[in-house]
């Protein structure tokens, strides 16, 4: 059937792939995300008009079957019941992108239209208005991301752990959306609990908090009272969010094949599985319990570190009850610490450092979430480990390579670096590789700096220094692209791309340089002393 071509389909000139990020990594402006950023909103926007077509042709494609059932076509009818199952989606799935391409086109057309409206502002006033404008969309995004919950709230998460990248506005504004969201009415937090147990409320708990602790995309979290007398904290899963999840999940590959012009050439199909499947494990309560017992048991043996005790006889499939902890959220405290006591805030991020090369190294199983809404710190400084619903296991070969990876690094054996990465399942388009060793380089090269040279004072990179590498990063990309990486990978790249965003903010006073030497210095699989 004859349509017209989307937006998105209209034949037009190739520019070079990423062009918006390369070319403000070079002009180096004040605002160098923003070009970016421009361009995956207007990748989401693609995405709305393209989902808009696909529900079109599956009405087409529903009209036909019914046809061929009408004709005694029997052997059509399980293709049928298929489509009629996925057309029942389409109004909540064309409800959720209404909302959403509303907010994105009121974000990119107050973003184009700043500057004409920047040209007539006096040079006092200018970055005051900018200031606004940036806080105003903030504000569009948050509201939006908390009305549609499920990935849309991720995506809100992610971005507001990034305050490396996102103006500091963008950042205030997200902040929320690492432990508040729109709260479940407690009815069915309570219809949910005396479902999964069989049991009324008052014989599972001694007492409970109506008003949630926290509530995000996935669950709330509400204190309680066992009958034993601990204090506890309840996570109970959102009702009805599987068929969310799943609607959000379909979007995700129309949303990302829309951005792919904005983003170096990577290996989407892998990035897009890998985020798949760890927003539907969030979805398995008990395999979170599982998860979070073995990564406690990890990290035992260092101090200051400390995961919540599981209470298993009031946890299932869609509830985890944990010994409650009382602590503030890791930014918050580190905000006060770098305003009053810079030796703390270095003492925490060193930890926090170093409970994730334990959990990769010697562990192979991490925790693969760490935003600042999933990390609290207690009155006496521990650092408290929380929500293990995204977490990533490596095999004992995977974590043997990156051991070697590091390793080669640390002595400069490009060779070596190159094979191991290559064995692990790395692959540019050439099968050369010169992208992968850029990628080693940008990572590591500053820790193999500080251990070569212990004495030369070592700091983190600043802003510029930042975009240079990302600059000439994205010129290996364009030359030869990464077209095949480790699922692992992509959850590793998360959590050092967060923990780095931390790092650069706060600009810590921490040995990276001893710490990395430490674990190359002993057996991999040697046992953590206390």
């Amino acid at each position: 059937m004859q349509k017209n071509p989307t937006p998105a389909e209209t034949p037009r000139a190739n520019p070079p792939a990423w062009q918006p990020l390369d070319d403000f990594a070079q002009r180096k402006q004040p605002d160098s995300g923003l070009k970016a950023w421009l361009a995956v909103v207007e990748g989401c926007i693609r995405a709305i008009e393209r989902t808009a077509w696909q529900g079109r042709e599956l009405a087409d494609q529903a009209i036909n079957a019914c046809k061929a059932v009408g004709r005694g076509a029997n052997a059509v009818n399980e293709e049928m019941q298929q489509l009629a199952d996925e057309a029942r989606r389409w109004p909540a799935r064309l409800k959720r992108l209404t909302k959403t391409g509303w907010m994105l086109t009121k974000v990119v057309a107050s973003y184009r239209l700043w500057g004409t409206k920047a040209a007539f502002l006096p040079g006092s006033m200018r970055q005051a208005a900018l200031e606004n404008l940036h806080r105003r969309n903030a504000r569009r995004f948050r509201d939006t991301s908390l009305q549609q919950g499920g990935a849309f709230l991720k995506i809100g998460q992610l971005l507001s752990s990034r305050p490396d990248l996102l103006p500091q506005a963008w950042i205030d504004e997200l902040a929320i959306l690492q432990d508040q969201a729109t709260a479940v009415p407690f009815e069915q937090i309570q219809a949910v609990l005396e479902a999964e147990f069989d049991q009324p409320l008052d014989e599972l708990f001694a007492d409970i908090d109506v008003e949630p602790l926290a509530a995000a995309s996935i669950g709330q979290v509400h204190r309680a009272r066992l009958h034993d007398g601990r204090d506890v904290a309840v996570k109970v899963q959102r009702p009805g969010l599987d068929e969310v999840v799943e609607l959000d999940m379909a979007l995700l590959k129309v949303f990302i094949d829309a951005v792919k012009s904005a983003l170096p050439p990577m290996d989407f199909d892998t990035i897009v599985s890998e985020i798949q499947r760890t927003v539907r494990e969030e979805l398995d309560y008990q395999r979170e319990a599982r998860a979070m017992v073995q990564v406690g048991q990890q990290l035992a043996s260092l101090p200051g570190i400390r995961v919540p005790t599981l209470v298993s006889e009031r946890s299932s499939r869609h509830v985890l009850t944990t010994v409650f902890v009382r602590g503030r959220k890791l930014t918050t405290v580190l905000d006060e610490m770098a305003n009053s006591d810079r030796a703390r805030l270095d003492r925490v991020l060193a930890r926090l450092l170093d409970a994730w090369f334990t959990q990769v190294l010697n562990g192979g199983l991490f925790h693969a979430d760490p935003h600042p809404g999933n990390l609290m710190i207690t009155d006496n400084d521990e650092l408290v480990l929380l929500d293990f619903g995204c977490t990533q296991t490596l095999t004992n070969e995977a974590r043997h390579g990156y051991f070697r990876v590091l390793q080669a690094c640390v002595v400069g054996d490009e060779q070596v670096i190159a094979d191991t990465l290559q064995t692990l399942g790395f692959r540019t388009r050439s099968g050369d590789a010169g992208t992968l060793l850029a990628f080693v380089s940008a990572i590591l090269d500053q820790v193999r700096d500080a251990i070569i040279n212990p004495h030369q004072q070592q700091g983190w990179p600043s802003a510029e220094q930042l975009m240079q590498q990302v600059t000439e990063l994205l010129a290996h990309l364009e030359h030869d692209p990464v077209e095949k990486m480790p699922a692992d990978f992509i959850m590793l790249a998360r959590v050092f791309g967060t923990l780095g965003g931390l790092f650069l903010h706060y600009q810590p006073s921490v040995d990276a340089a001893s710490l990395v030497l430490g674990y190359l210095t002993r057996p991999l699989d040697a046992p953590r002393a206390a």
